[in-house]
């Protein structure tokens, strides 16, 4: 999305959030299909009450019970269920999954998680650091402030934190172990729109880059499915821990998120997580709100 329209969202989720009922455009109700290849808990809860909320009903499916993949292409289920739906959300694998289904689809298809890209997690943090860093300011706010993330820099939150916060005129430095550090097809891409909105990108091994920083984000060192390879990833990755130094090190008031599940000890420590720079409950709150604004745009400017 543009700037304009990510900023329109992002408004959009605060007003909701101040009324949870303020918009209905599901009023009837509409259904909309919530299509789950992966394990979630926000995500699945999250996106039911938002739907609910908007006054539509949610028909959650685990696509292993499905014919998805099984023979029938993406592009014939996509325009098969746009004739049941108002829209599609999709928790899946291949992001590429997306473009074959949108190719049959006549309705919107939102993008809950794929391994490329979790847009609807970066929505909601954005309006976390709106909420806590400028609130009076709204989205044009966020032009200038400075995130870092640490960690596993090859997955799908750094790559939407580079994209998404550089959309928003954010200062965006990914901090990861050699090896483990963000594709260049996504580091273009972002850089690519850090360049209409004056915003930086970076991508450093040095935590000295947390110096001064106004949002400190971490994640998660062994994405879904990736558990076989935790154990060799805990040395790597143990100076990237975001423990009460590593937060001192950023500025005064700054702000911790986790998209969570969290895993206490390893990328991020008790006393942060649970400490008052935290606000990862907030953040997933804002989930509820900021899918909900999501929907409602895409359903309204369709």
């Amino acid at each position: 999305m543009t700037p304009a329209e990510q900023a329109e969202i992002l408004a959009l989720a605060a007003e909701m959030k101040r009324d949870r009922y303020s918009r209905r455009p599901l009023e009837g109700p509409q259904s909309v299909a919530v299509l789950f290849d992966k394990t979630s808990t926000r995500t699945r809860f999250s996106f039911m009450a938002g739907i609910a909320e908007l006054g539509g009903f949610p028909i959650v499916a685990e696509t292993g019970n499905s014919q998805m993949g099984k023979g029938e292409t993406f592009q014939d289920t996509g325009a098969t269920l746009s004739r049941y739906v108002s829209a599609i959300v999709w928790r899946t694998y291949a992001h590429s999954n997306f473009t074959e289904m949108a190719e049959g689809a006549s309705v919107p298809i939102i993008n809950s998680l794929s391994d490329d890209l979790h847009p609807c997690q970066m929505l909601a943090d954005l309006q976390t650091v709106i909420e806590n860093l400028c609130p009076e300011e709204g989205p044009a706010g966020l032009r200038g402030k400075h995130a870092v993330y640490l960690g596993d820099g090859d997955n799908n939150m750094a790559n939407s934190y580079m994209i998404g916060f550089a959309t928003a005129g954010m200062d965006i430095t990914v901090i990861s172990p050699e090896g483990f550090q963000p594709r260049t097809e996504f580091v273009e891409r972002a850089r690519a729109r850090a360049a209409e909105t004056g915003a930086t990108v970076a991508v450093t091994s040095d935590v000295g880059a947390v110096d001064g920083a106004d949002v400190v984000i971490t994640d998660t060192w062994v994405s879904m499915g990736m558990e076989e390879d935790g154990k060799d990833r805990r040395t790597p990755f143990l100076p990237y821990q975001v423990d009460a130094a590593m937060m001192g090190r950023a500025s005064d008031g700054a702000i911790f998120l986790h998209c969570l599940p969290a895993y206490r000890g390893s990328e991020v420590a008790a006393e942060v997580i649970d400490g008052p720079q935290s606000r990862v409950f907030d953040e997933a709150e804002n989930r509820l709100h900021a899918q909900k604004a999501l929907l409602a745009w895409l359903l309204e400017n369709q």
